[in-house]
């Protein structure tokens, strides 16, 4: 296997990421972890979070990556700084990417940030947000209740509906401009988000935006084949999970379906992660 683009992410959340990075690097492999097992991130403790994101960095470095790439917004706003310090080679998150195209998108409105508690209690988004523009009022939420729903393949359920109502009911009373969808699980619900709130509201998500990050990473490190030969070969993807295949598979295979180009696809549990 060539060098592969590694992502990572609490759970499923992160193929969401892994379609845009394949859609605009079609010619990339791309190694996935998903740490189903232990999702979700969000309601644990920072250290608990950082010793999983170093856990899974570990693993993925056996695959000798040209970068990794943290496909959660709750790792990469508690974990990222540790993770780049202690790793030679680059690390991106999903937070500057989201920020990036809200602010793009807005017309001077608030931003409205929906997350999990994790995300939403390190004041991450806000913090990079007003250090790009001071002056723009953001608006957070947790939604504790959707990466479970996402977890467990219920995202378009009527019950996924209705969490959505229960969750995003104060958010709709305000009138901002976009949201970000600062979880990677939650484009799965981009449909009912995007009901209860009115097609007036822009959802952003950031996997498009950290795509093109991690294109011009590759072409500013000449790792990208992209930039003289762009085929795509027969070598496969590889996908990881450290809980249950089976509804790993199910859910990544029916999000990935027309973007892998017929390239072959392992997918496999991982038992457990430590450190080596």
């Amino acid at each position: 296997m060539n060098r592969p683009i590694a992502i990572f992410d609490s759970g499923v959340g992160g193929f969401t990421v892994v379609k845009d990075i394949i859609r605009l690097l079609p010619h990339e492999s791309v190694v996935y972890v998903g740490d189903t097992a232990r999702a979700p991130y969000g309601t644990k403790a920072a250290t608990e979070i950082i010793q999983f994101a170093d856990e899974i960095c570990a693993y993925l470095m056996k695959f000798d990556p040209k970068l990794i790439v943290i496909a959660c917004n709750t790792a990469t706003a508690i974990a990222l700084q540790y993770l780049q310090k202690k790793y030679a080679i680059p690390i991106i998150g999903v937070i500057e990417a989201g920020v990036r195209s809200a602010l793009k998108a807005s017309k001077g409105g608030p931003i409205g940030v929906i997350g999990t508690n994790a995300t939403i209690n390190s004041q991450a988004y806000e913090q990079e947000i007003r250090k790009r523009n001071p002056f723009v009022e953001v608006i957070s939420y947790a939604c504790p209740s959707f990466v479970p729903l996402v977890e467990q393949g219920k995202y378009e359920a009527e019950e996924a509906c209705e969490k959505v109502k229960q969750e995003l009911y104060q958010l709709a009373q305000h009138r901002i401009d976009c949201l970000i969808l600062g979880c990677t699980h939650y484009p799965f619900l981009k449909g009912s988000i995007q009901r209860v709130l009115g097609h007036e509201v822009k959802l952003i998500h950031s996997g498009y935006e950290t795509a093109k990050q991690v294109k011009a990473l590759l072409v500013e490190r000449r790792e990208d084949g992209y930039m003289f030969s762009p085929k795509i070969t027969d070598e496969s993807h590889v996908f990881v999970c450290s809980g249950a295949l089976d509804l790993f598979r199910e859910i990544g295979k029916k999000w990935l379906a027309d973007d892998l180009y017929g390239r072959s696809c392992e997918w496999k549990t991982m038992q457990k992660i430590t450190i080596s």
